[in-house]
């Protein structure tokens, strides 16, 4: 199709990426970001995880995440990174989130558990943090192949600090339960 070998090809997009990483990583510092927006993306490498001999596990075969903070406002990736789904590579992700950006942001993840503590431990209380729990049903628009579900309702928990910030800013529909332990 485009006249080149396809090892020249995939050399060139690996190489393409590594430039990429790295600019991301030497440039996107100190930015100041208002909305923060965490999540994690599944893939497989080779074959999902049921599927994955021990042999192949120990080649890097099966499930792999990719987390992704995103700037709410400016669409900026902060961070991304690649890896397990656990409260070490939520430690290491939020860490990484942490070191890149100045100010006070308010941060909004999944359901995810391992986020409690790590945003705890990477950003401590300089931030406002909820959780966004979507609860999906079935998609009013008719029986289309592989349509994705409709949110039905959102519920946030877990939510400390400035809570009502969150509401004042339009991400949360009422007022969070407050975690205990937590000031407001």
């Amino acid at each position: 199709m485009t006249g080149v070998a396809k090892h020249t090809v995939l050399n060139l997009l690996r190489d393409i990426g590594c430039a990429s990483a790295s600019y991301h990583d030497r440039h996107v510092r100190n930015v100041r970001v208002r909305r923060l927006q965490c999540d994690e993306i599944w893939e497989f490498v080779g074959a999902k995880k049921k599927n994955v001999t021990p042999e192949q596990e120990t080649k890097g075969w099966g499930d792999v995440w990719t987390w992704t903070a995103i700037d709410a406002d400016t669409k900026l990736c902060v961070s991304y990174m690649v890896g397990k789904r656990d409260l070490s590579w939520a430690r290491e992700f939020m860490l990484d989130c942490a070191q890149r950006m100045v100010g006070r942001p308010q941060i909004t993840t999944d359901a995810h558990k391992p986020y409690l503590k790590a945003v705890e431990e990477a950003f401590g209380a300089d931030c406002d943090y909820a959780q966004l729990h979507k609860i999906y049903g079935a998609s009013q628009q008719g029986n289309q192949f592989l349509q994705t579900p409709d949110v039905i309702r959102n519920s946030s928990f877990h939510c400390w600090r400035n809570p009502q910030r969150l509401v004042m800013m339009g991400l949360l529909a009422t007022s969070p339960r407050q975690s205990p332990g937590r000031a407001s």
